[in-house]
């Protein structure tokens, strides 16, 4: 997925962020959400922050 994705529409996150967040010890949807915003207003994008949980590593 490329870095420069968005993610989250709403909020305008993009992968790159969502993956920072990762890398910053995010481990759970939640804590992405708490990060960065993404999933917090229509949740249209779970599925794709879940996609990068489930591959970051």
């Amino acid at each position: 997925m490329d870095r420069d994705e968005i993610i989250c529409n709403c909020m305008g996150v993009t992968a790159g962020e969502i993956m920072d967040a990762i890398e910053a010890g995010a481990k759970t949807v939640e804590d992405i959400q708490e990060a960065t915003g993404a999933g917090t207003v229509c949740g249209g994008c779970m599925g794709d922050i879940e996609h990068l949980l489930e591959n970051a590593g």
